[in-house]
């Protein structure tokens, strides 16, 4: 197995993480739209991940918008996808949620939200490039998504850093590196 060690500069100095060649392709995807206020919980979930971690060579970390089906090019590009989103259950306003499997298509279907279904369908445009990615969504109970507004609501925005540590998770269930920036 051919390792190599990624020498990363960061605010501190170098960081070394260590990349192996034959790691599987893991993308953390964000969606939704930062204009309509808990509906952009992925992208700002996905914002405090680059400003706060490095990654391993084999992961890569994308904001993608509202783009749905438009997104075909590059979650084909991943062996793992991890996306991070507003999860409309009927919960208590920020309730986390992890689905994965059979659950995806029946949660997706039930949230109010287009970028949603187009998602699903990018996902299953996949089989027919016969790449689809191993899928695990995460995310948390929206309070509203239908308020024009840039920030987050109160019960959404206390969960940002439980939502963040449950990417780590699956990072780590993966086997991918990641460090906080500035640690040595």
């Amino acid at each position: 197995m051919k390792k190599w060690w990624l020498l990363l500069y960061s605010a501190s100095g170098f960081l070394n993480i260590m990349a192996d060649s034959s790691r599987e392709h893991i993308m953390i995807l964000g969606v939704g739209n930062l204009l309509f206020t808990d509906e952009g919980v992925g992208i700002h979930a996905i914002e405090s991940l680059l400003e706060r971690y490095d990654f391993a060579q084999n992961v890569t970390v994308e904001d993608g918008g509202v783009l749905g089906i438009n997104l075909l090019g590059i979650i084909s590009e991943a062996d793992q996808l991890i996306v991070v989103d507003a999860i409309r259950n009927g919960g208590v306003p920020g309730t986390l949620y992890r689905l994965e499997g059979d659950e995806i298509p029946r949660r997706i279907l039930q949230k109010n939200s287009l970028h949603q279904v187009d998602l699903l369908e990018a996902l299953t445009l996949c089989q027919a490039l016969d790449k689809v990615p191993e899928t695990v969504i995460v995310g948390v109970e929206p309070q509203d998504i239908e308020t024009l507004g840039l920030e987050l609501t109160p019960p959404v925005r206390e969960k940002m850093d439980d939502l963040i540590a449950m990417v780590l998770a699956e990072l780590e269930r993966l086997g991918a590196g990641y460090y906080e920036k500035g640690d040595e």
